[in-house]
């Protein structure tokens, strides 16, 4: 399968496809009818994806859905409601509706025009327009800039959706990475388990099959694309990982503390004030990569001064001489 494969298909597209599709549907949709003409996962059918992991990836997403508050009804054989071989799905439109007592003051309004903005007509996939279409034809009336799926603001890194498609049909991976002092990257083999958040970051964790150990990877530095090979791995290694992922982040993170100085009421205040600890003199702010970290601070220039460790002061002070000769300043 190419490694750009899912790109046409991201997860959150996925989702909001099954939102609509049992938004619009009075009587549900049974799981195969779903898995089969359904985009996100009929692509996935179609490339070959086995009918097991289509239903797990199927069952997470119910699960996602749930959490952020989508009521996804389910309806089993009415002889015998537990009886759910053949159960068919929707989601009721009278629960999934705003309260009527719930009104937005103009400067709310505002700010939701704003973000809805954000997703235009223009940032929609031929398939989410053609979506629209046939609700529209349904007779529901929908806010294009709010239903657009393609943002033109991405938080995520390129890497993402291909590690995000290996780890739902559980295959092995290869990745240029490249580590901080090394001249070249190198080639990973990777069983990628978990796509984690941390400190604004995205990390794939996994087993390095390399080294035959679990690693965790910043996908900032993937240099080039992901490669999704035909080598399956035990769906079974993903439970927990992300769990795993997050405890080692943070446990890393807990281990290395700055020690940092921030001029009251700057970005760079309102941002690492957010995971700071405060001290004597200024603040505490773990990280886990020192030169993520050393980025990040060099940023913010004159707002922020690194009083400790000394490693890191370097780093971004390094960052700030090598700025200014790149900008014709002095050395």
């Amino acid at each position: 399968m190419p490694a750009n494969a899912s790109a046409k298909n991201p997860p959150e597209e996925r989702l909001v496809n099954l939102v609509v599709a049992l938004v619009a549907t009075d009587q549900g949709l049974t799981k195969d009818t779903i898995l089969s003409s359904v985009s996100g996962y009929r692509e996935k059918a179609e490339a070959g994806a086995s009918k097991d992991a289509l239903e797990k990836m199927f069952e997470r997403d119910k699960e996602s859905l749930r959490r952020l508050g989508v009521p996804i009804e389910t309806i089993g054989d009415w002889a015998d409601p537990d009886d759910l071989r053949e159960a068919r799905y929707r989601v009721p439109t009278a629960e999934y509706e705003l309260p009527e007592d719930i009104v937005f003051t103009s400067a709310e309004l505002a700010l939701l025009n704003l973000a809805g903005g954000v997703w235009s007509e223009s940032s929609m996939s031929a398939e989410a327009r053609s979506g629209l279409r046939k609700i529209r034809a349904l007779g529901i009336a929908v806010d294009e800039p709010i239903i657009g799926y393609s943002p033109r603001i991405s938080l995520r890194e390129p890497a993402f959706a291909a590690l995000q498609q290996a780890i739902e049909l559980s295959r092995v991976v290869t990745f240029p990475y490249l580590k901080p002092g090394e001249a070249s990257a190198r080639t990973r083999r990777v069983q990628p388990l978990a796509l984690v958040e941390y400190e604004g970051r995205w990390h794939v964790f996994g087993v390095d099959l390399g080294v035959r150990a679990e690693r965790t990877f910043l996908l900032s530095r993937i240099v080039d694309d992901v490669a999704i090979t035909r080598e399956n791995f035990d769906a079974a290694l993903r439970e927990g990982a992300g769990e795993r992922a997050l405890a080692g982040l943070t446990a890393v993170a807990e281990h290395n503390r700055a020690l940092l100085e921030v001029n009251p009421g700057t970005e760079a205040a309102l941002r690492l004030s957010r995971r700071a600890l405060p001290a004597d003199q200024g603040i505490r702010v773990p990280f886990v990569d020192m030169h993520v970290f050393a980025d990040e601070l060099a940023s913010y220039g004159p707002e922020v001064r690194v009083v400790e460790p000394a490693e890191l002061r370097d780093q971004v002070i390094a960052r700030l001489e090598a700025a200014r000769t790149a900008h014709g300043g002095a050395a």
